[in-house]
């Protein structure tokens, strides 16, 4: 799949109190739903004392595998707002815990909708969210006349160098975003006049800033 997708990229917390209730969020990122299930069981262990732990995930890349908890408030006043959040922010492989902890007002269906999506909302707004797209490393090699111009040529453009070989000759090991490599590649044998030998090497998701 070369589908590009936006996830929260690492660990995020917020807090805020609504009607003397506190509200603790956290989202992760998750690749299954074991690692879904595994990020709910540590928030509730960390707070076994919590009135409500309610959650939502879409653990995977296409969106297919989504899951949700209302934990015990009035059905669908916190887990599918949370759910919907993640929706409307375009995010996969994502998880959200919001804990309660109840203040003694109750704040009623509407007000609860609000709390949990405004609480998951605010916590996604200060994460760091990442694209992950499809990368292709290419092997780069030429004779060491040729190393000046090939590192100016990588100074110049997007790409990350992911390591070095000086052996009988040097081949430089490059990570590209997939969509760009074709042209990568061709401007690069046009600047090197043709004096460079290029080879594919793997192909993976790799997380780039927006």
């Amino acid at each position: 799949m070369d589908k590009s997708v936006r996830v929260v990229y690492a660990p995020h917390e917020s807090e805020k109190v609504i009607e003397k209730s506190r509200f603790l969020t956290y989202s992760e990122h998750v690749q299954s739903e074991d690692e879904a299930k595994a990020f709910i069981a540590r928030i509730r262990k960390m707070h076994s004392l919590a009135t409500h732990v309610c959650y939502a995930f879409i653990a995977d890349k296409a969106g297919n595998l989504q899951r949700f908890s209302d934990d015990g408030e009035p059905q669908g006043t916190a887990g599918i707002p949370i759910l919907e959040v993640l929706k409307a922010k375009k995010l996969y492989e994502t998880a959200v815990a919001v804990v309660r902890y109840f203040g003694g007002i109750k704040l009623g269906a509407g007000g609860l909708v609000r709390a949990y999506s405004s609480s998951a909302a605010e916590n996604l707004d200060g994460a760091d969210i990442r694209i992950l797209e499809t990368c292709a490393e290419r092997i780069v090699e030429v004779d060491y006349t040729g190393i000046d111009s090939v590192q100016k040529f990588i100074s110049t453009h997007t790409c990350s160098l992911l390591s070095t070989d000086y052996g009988e000759k040097v081949r430089f090991r490059l990570a590209l975003k997939k969509v760009s490599v074709d042209g990568f590649c061709e401007e690069l044998v046009d600047y090197m006049q043709g004096r460079v030998k290029i080879e594919k090497g793997a192909e993976y998701y790799a997380p780039f800033k927006e």
